[in-house]
């Protein structure tokens, strides 16, 4: 069960990929094993070797080419909409979500909590997301959506920590009714909306 006949090698990396966020939000960091990966994505461990490093970086590796993809592909189908609604969008579905994104960041959060050689490059990855959502922020700043005054990395750092929360908060723990969540969502973008201009 070495490499494949007829599979590229980004294909063998994106069959990993995919493997391994299944199993690690099935079996946890601590509770899978390179092994389990592997055979998940029918290659062997050496194959699985040959794209990663350690357990750890492929762990990072998934979050990242799982993590990011609903705001991502949101705004990819529709470049025109406001950062905003973009955000309104992504929010609502933050109570609902139950991919294994989700629960691969629970999992990444957690054996970074245990492991340095998780935490560092969690550390990485936690940056790249933040920099991306300030830069949507100053976006939308500059075009008069949110109050230039507010600070785009502490924004960032909120929808951070909102998103990241929904995947231990899930709807079997506590739910919320969307008409309630939407309404909620609404009042906060309003919040941070530009102060309206004084007449002189």
């Amino acid at each position: 069960m070495g490499r494949i006949a007829g599979v590229t090698a980004a294909e063998t990396r994106e069959r990993l990929l995919q493997a391994a966020a299944e199993v690690f939000a099935e079996r946890g960091y601590d509770g899978t094993r390179v092994a389990d990966i592997a055979a998940a994505a029918g290659v062997s461990n050496g194959a699985l070797y040959s794209h990663f490093g350690s357990k750890a970086e492929l762990m990072v590796a998934a979050l990242r080419r799982h993590g990011p993809e609903l705001l991502a592909d949101l705004f990819a189908a529709d470049p025109d909409r406001s950062i905003t609604e973009l955000l309104l969008v992504v929010g609502r579905c933050l109570p609902r979500r139950r991919e294994a994104a989700g629960y691969l960041i629970v999992e990444a959060l957690v054996a970074a909590r245990r492991d340095e050689e998780v935490a560092a490059p969690m550390r990485g990855y936690v940056g790249e997301r933040t920099d991306w959502l300030a830069g949507l922020v100053q976006v939308a700043q500059s075009a008069g959506e949110l109050d230039s005054g507010l600070s785009p990395e502490a924004l960032a750092h909120f929808c951070l920590l909102l998103a990241m929360g929904s995947a231990l908060v899930t709807p079997d723990l506590h739910e919320v009714s969307d008409a309630d969540w939407s309404a909620l969502l609404g009042r906060l973008v309003s919040a941070l909306a530009p102060p309206p201009r004084s007449h002189e």
